[in-house]
Order: structure tokens, then sequence, then C-alpha cells
């Protein structure tokens, strides 16, 4: 009777915990069973460990093999702990030494010919096993330079199950391995954006563009086919200011999870920009699964920009969804057997159409919707979610005069003026007591804005007072008209904001309709 030991990462969510990989090996009728919670993928371990083996000419003699993921009660899911569970193996048969590998965590699924493949949520994994400790880790070569990113953690990329155990039997413990090939980490990089000089006319919708990107408003941009609203919201992400190198990692965690992190992209500085199709389900929009719970759209936008083009065609379900991850900057997603929560800071860019054809604008002669179709079309946006966009601008189509223009700014000069709107609202809410986390004017409560010190003069909110009774106003959109008052008002250098600035904030929240 033997038993070998190693460990693996289990994740749940972003945050992860080590698990003990234990192999039992006695003298009872031959077979490999996988126990302590296993997902179907996990479960079906045996059989790829098993040929695995054969591939690599290890031995694996006819005991039953016993092998238990601890501890027992968390679920343990998909194909990440083949290479701990056939280096657990090796070791229980001594072909390799015990405590050379006891405290090594291993990731990696194995193919049958004995590689070691790659597997998501490396970079999320390596960083939980540097929080619990764990000083070297095995990965697969494609895994490499995204674990390498992690700092206090030896990183070492293996291509097979043979190499790892030949490793294991002729050099000991990993940390006297020799460096691998990798570099060490990569460094932050911005990709490339669209410029909005490429963006023809459209004066109101470039200033509502800008606003939104300076005070993080989130934005609906309405108008016919072709004029441009796909574009602006392209050119969103080129405003806001990079992110921050423990931001970076945390945006890199989701796609890692996803499955979408690779060496080309790593530390990614430019905020995200993501655009599902309008045929998503509740689940690819706020995340789910039924084994591991993956991030949804909503978190790989996470501190950028998701835009949803033709929004009214998206289902009821998806959009409401939206409701709770807008308030609260994150969202949770419960089963069963657990509750896992992701980040979802992000800005919200709505675009749609005036009605279902396209063609109900200017005096609409050639849209064929009937005035039921075109009323249900617009109210798919209206409620609680459109109660929750900050800005909402007409995006009318693009005249000859328009499209031969030339001189519009570029993104740089934009960003600029970006962000020093932010620089003065960062500084004047630091000072606040309750404000050390606020960093934009839409991270602060509508009560701050209603009350003391910062409370405006009625002679400046005399417009949104009188929307507000008139019932043109929700005491939520009061407070976001006030928010984007105030980003007005650091866009222009002003310290507080005046009439005209609340007159503007009313007009983009609304619309330019009834309420301004």
């Amino acid at each position: 009777m033997t038993l070998g030991a190693t460990t693996s990462i289990a994740l749940h969510g972003l945050g992860g915990r080590v698990v003990g990989v234990e192999a039992h090996l006695s003298s009872a009728l031959p077979g490999l069973i996988v126990s302590g919670l296993p997902d179907a993928a996990c479960r079906q371990a045996n059989e790829r460990v098993r040929a695995a083996c054969e591939s690599s000419k290890l031995t694996l003699p006819s005991q039953k093999i016993v092998v238990n993921l601890s501890p027992a009660s968390v679920p343990k899911n998909g194909s990440g702990y083949d290479l701990a569970i056939a280096v657990a193996i090796q070791a229980g048969l001594d072909a390799i030494p015990q405590q050379a590998c006891r405290r090594v965590a291993h990731l990696g699924e194995l193919g049958l010919d004995g590689s070691v493949r790659g597997i998501p949520g490396v970079l999320p994994a390596v960083l939980a096993a540097a929080r619990a400790g764990i000083e070297d880790v095995l990965v697969a070569e494609v895994n490499a330079a995204e674990a390498r990113l992690v700092d206090g953690v030896r990183v070492h990329p293996v291509a097979t199950l043979t190499e790892a155990v030949e490793r294991y039997r002729e050099l000991g413990a990993p940390a006297g391995w020799p460096a691998g090939s990798v570099a060490d980490g990569v460094g932050p990089a911005a990709r490339p954006v669209p410029d909005l000089a490429d963006v023809s006319g459209q004066a109101q919708a470039r200033v509502a563009v800008e606003v939104a990107a300076a005070g993080g408003h989130h934005l609906l941009l309405t108008g016919p086919p072709g004029s441009g609203k796909t574009m602006l919201a392209e050119r969103l992400v080129g405003l806001l200011p990079p992110l921050g190198l423990q931001d970076a990692m945390d945006v890199l965690s989701i796609r890692s999870l996803q499955g979408d992190a690779n060496a080309e992209t790593l530390l990614d500085t430019t905020p995200p920009y993501v655009a599902p199709h309008h045929g998503a389900s509740l689940a690819a929009m706020v995340g789910g699964g039924s084994g591991l719970i993956r991030p949804g759209a909503v978190s790989a936008a996470h501190l950028g920009v998701l835009f949803l083009d033709e929004a009214p065609e998206f289902r009821t379900e998806v959009l409401q969804s939206l409701r709770q991850p807008l308030e609260s900057g994150e969202v949770t997603v419960a089963r069963a057997r657990m509750t896992v929560t992701y980040p979802a800071h992000f800005q919200l860019v709505l675009a749609a159409n005036p009605c279902p054809c396209g063609q109900g604008f200017g005096k609409a002669l050639r849209c064929t919707c009937s005035p039921l179709r075109r009323r249900s079309y617009a109210a798919r946006l209206a409620g609680p979610l459109l109660d929750r966009v900050d800005v909402q601008v007409h995006v009318p189509a693009v005249t000859r005069a328009a499209s031969a223009a030339t001189g519009g700014e570029a993104t740089a000069v934009v960003a600029e003026r970006v962000a020093s709107a932010r620089a003065a609202a960062q500084a004047r809410w630091s000072r606040t007591p309750e404000g050390q986390g606020w960093r934009i004017n839409s991270q602060v409560p509508g009560r701050v804005l209603r009350t003391g010190k910062w409370r405006l003069p009625p002679t400046v909110t005399s417009d949104i007072d009188r929307a507000l009774e008139r019932g043109l106003l929700t005491l939520r959109g009061y407070d976001r008209v006030l928010r984007v008052a105030w980003t007005q008002a650091d866009l222009a250098g002003r310290s507080s904001p005046g009439p005209d600035d609340v007159g503007i904030a009313l007009l983009l929240r609304t619309n330019g309709q009834e309420a301004a």
C-alpha cells in the first residue's frame, strides 16, 4: 500500500484554493477512481491519465488506484487536474521523489499522447497559489507567459508528462530546475483603437461620447442605420484612461477564465470593448454554466465598454439582467452548490434604430412599420433600464456636407480633456471624507449631490426640480442629471456646475424631449 500526494488549484470565481491531490495504491481489484466531488470532465481524468501514462512509457500497475481531491466538499471542475493526478500516482509508485512534488501546484490537461495542454483560468489559479505560499507551479507551455505575470512564483512550463517526470527524477524539487525559455512576464502594452477623427459630422454625438468618457456615464445612441453609432461606441474606449497594472491583471484574469488570454495580448492596458450579438443568452450576458460558472459579457467588459448594438433586439430578460450590475458594479450568479460573484464595473453603450426597419427618421416616407410596431420596438428600452442611462442622444443621418467635412478632433486631443476632467473629479471627491473610493462623477451617490456641501443652489437646479415635480424625471434620473452636470463643469474647467451645465445635462438625459 503506497500513497503519493501533490497539489493543484480549484477556482471559485476569480479566487481559488489549494487542492490536495492524493493517490492511494492498493492490491484490490484494478481500476482508477477519482473522488472529491469532481464534475464530468474531471471524473474522466482516469481514462486520460491512464492513456497518457501508457503513451509516455510510464509504469501504471494493475492495482486499484484511488485519487482523492481534497477538500472533498469543494466542487472540482474541468480537466486541469490531470497533470497533478498523474504526478501523484508516479509519486505513489516512488517513480519520483515524494517530497519534491508535495508543495508544487500542477495545472494542465493531459492528451492521450502524453502531451500537457493548456487550460483556462491559469492566471487566477497561479495568483491563488501565490497567496497560499506555493512557490513552484508546473503549467503547459502555452500557459507559461500568462502564469509568469504573477510575482513570487517560479513557473515551470512542460510540454509532456515524460518531461515533467524526468525532471523530477533527475533534478528533484522544481526549485532547482533551470529557468524556462519563456520570457519573464510580458510588459504592459496598449492595443490600437480607432480614431475619433474618422467620424464625419455628428457634433452633438461626439460631445455626448466625450461627456460619457469623462464621467463614466452610460450612453444611448439612437438614429438611422449608417449614422455612425457603432463607430462612436468603438472610439469611446480610446478616450478612457489606460488601465493600471492591477486593473489590467483583473481584466486578464477574467479573460483567462473565458479561455481568451494569449501571449500576444497579455496585460493590455487599453480598457476592454465587448460587443455581444443581440442573440446572446442570459448566461452569455451575466455568466453561468452547469459546472464551472464562467464570467459573461458584463464581466468581460469590466473597467471598459459593453456595447449592445441593435439593443431593442436583445431578449427582454437579457436587457433587464443588466440592471443589478449597473448599480452595484458586480454580478452574482447563484447555483445549488455555489454562488460566484464577478466584477462588472463597465460603461454601457446602447444603440438603437428609430424603428424595426430603420427608416423611421425624417419624414419616414420609406418606413414600413405600423405605429403599434414602432411603439412596441421603442418600449423594449423603456422603464428601469433606460432610467439608468445617463446620456441619451439622437444621431441623425449623415448629410453630404458632413461627409465631405474634415478637421474633426482626434482621439488623442479629446482624451487629454477627458483625463483633465477625471483628474479634477478625483481631486474633488478625494477631499470628501466618505469619497476615498470615488474617482469619477458617476460613482458619487445622489445623496451626496443633493445634500450638504455639494448641493447646488435652486437657481441652478430649477429646470430639473420642475421636471422632477412634473414626473418627467425619477429621483434616480435627477441624481444622474446632477452627475452629468458636474462632468460638464469638469470638462469646462469650472469649480461647480452652472445653470447651463444642468440644462445641457438635462438635454443629454432626455434626448431633447419634453422634460427639457
